[in-house]
């Protein structure tokens, strides 16, 4: 595989971080408010920015009405599941622990290529899915117990995880002549449509005024988790192979796990340590560049 190129790789870092440190904030954002109305909020206000990236940057915001069928169907998988999945599942789980289980999406990936799409993986792929698997089977150690009370935010997230892998493949290989940016945009106006009516057909008796953390939280999403981190997220996504656009994001539940200790003092433990090395190893397994085959002399 190439290496990334720098714009890649500076990109990749800053949705790093952005997204790892989203999850405690996602944990303070839904602390007694509730969870649909909190993202529909977060999506409402960030869609605007996407809206004004695309103008910014003289892009076309409108879709041929021949695409719609297939925008509707790739916004499904990589926007409206996810949101909607996740919102749900993350008051049941600690932030770490749901980042965790967001993020198996690259054993889906890699599971989801090699069944539905006949993808051959190389053995240093499979060795990357197979070290990210022990990473989270380490991580999920200290929570199997209390997970066992909480079956629903478990499978909630292996839902959304699994969806966003199966998102992921169907972007990468659809054919749409269409702006990575105006894509972002229609897929995330998708999402905000289906959160709203979640948060109407089931919260509609709980809603009221954000306080000042969940002001905060509700802002952190709209500017950079949603604003910028979704945008550069589908920006991997189309330029990178699949396994790499997935493994490469690794690190984000590893940020998350640490985060949350430090800001919701979510005890950590010799498994959290050891999955650090593990992702390392996962991510390297399919950034690090091909050594180039020289021809006989």
């Amino acid at each position: 595989m190439p290496a990334l190129s720098r714009q890649q790789l500076v990109v990749l870092l800053l949705l790093t971080l952005v997204w790892g440190v989203n999850w405690p904030v996602l944990k303070l954002g839904v602390q007694g408010f509730p969870p649909f109305t909190f993202r529909a909020v977060s999506l409402l206000l960030g869609l605007p920015l996407l809206g004004l990236a695309v103008r910014t940057q003289k892009l076309p915001l409108g879709l041929p009405r021949a695409l719609w069928g297939q925008v509707l169907w790739l916004g499904l998988f990589n926007a409206v599941l996810w949101h909607a999945l996740i919102i749900s599942a993350v008051p049941m789980l600690s932030s770490g622990r749901a980042a965790i289980l967001g993020y198996t999406m690259p054993i889906f990936s890699a599971l989801l290529g090699a069944l539905l799409f006949h993808d051959r993986l190389p053995a240093r792929g499979w060795a990357g899915v197979a070290a990210a698997a022990a990473g989270v089977l380490l991580l999920l150690w200290n929570e199997m117990a209390s997970m066992g009370g909480r079956p629903l935010g478990v499978a909630l997230m292996l839902a959304a995880a699994a969806a966003w892998a199966l998102g992921t493949r169907l972007l990468r290989r659809s054919r749409l002549d269409v702006p990575t940016l105006t894509l972002t945009f229609w897929m995330m106006a998708e999402a905000t449509v289906a959160v709203c009516v979640l948060g109407l057909l089931f919260e509609r008796d709980q809603w009221r005024l954000p306080g000042a953390g969940v002001t905060w939280a509700i802002v952190y999403n709209a500017a950079l988790a949603i604003g910028f981190a979704q945008t550069a997220w589908f920006y991997l996504a189309r330029g990178l192979p699949p396994l790499a656009s997935t493994l490469s994001v690794m690190m984000i539940p590893v940020l998350g796990v640490f985060s949350g200790a430090l800001w919701l003092g979510e005890q950590l433990h010799w498994q959290d340590w050891t999955a650090v090395v593990l992702m390392t190893a996962a991510i390297a397994s399919v950034l690090w560049p091909t050594a180039p085959v020289r021809p006989p002399a």
